[in-house]
């Protein structure tokens, strides 16, 4: 049986996960409404009637198991999963609306990529002159340390 969450509880669920960033937020209502519909979905398919397709086919046998008392809360159970549904996809809308609105429009956000792309290839630069110099100090590491060897080994006497 679904049990619903009032709306004042969500709301502070949601404040509690203020931690949580929109689009974590989103991409969980999101597996809730899949999970939601493949649960309706299931049930609707397992607790439908049968239904004779054509008449050329017989009259489908009635599920035995089907009692008055049954069929009231299988009919009453389509109407709680879809209202937890319709509850599920006003959460996301809720969710989309608190997303941050773009300021200036596309002009702004083309703008902005261009100088943290401009930016990045600053500090792409700035990497790449420090790897150079990192490597040229690695040569000259090892240079000294060839030296360093060859002088050890020469000083050894011969056997």
């Amino acid at each position: 049986m679904i049990q619903f969450i009032g709306e004042s509880v969500v709301l502070s669920l949601q404040v509690s996960k203020l931690k949580m960033d929109i689009i974590s937020q989103l991409q969980e209502q999101v597996n809730t409404i899949a999970g939601l519909a493949f649960n309706t979905f299931g049930t609707l398919q397992r607790d439908a009637p049968p239904v004779r397709l054509s008449p050329n086919y017989p009259e489908p046998q009635a599920n035995p198991s089907s009692a008055a008392e049954d069929a009231a809360s299988l009919a009453e159970q389509p109407k709680l999963m879809s209202a937890a549904l319709v509850k599920a996809a006003k959460q996301f809308d809720l969710l989309v609306a608190a997303l941050p609105l773009a300021e200036g429009g596309e002009e702004a956000q083309l703008k902005r990529i261009a100088e943290l792309q401009a930016e990045n290839d600053a500090v792409g630069q700035e990497l790449q002159k420090q790897l150079e110099a990192a490597e040229n100090e690695l040569k000259q590491v090892q240079e000294l340390f060839r030296q360093a060897t060859d002088n050890c080994l020469n000083l050894k006497k011969p056997d």
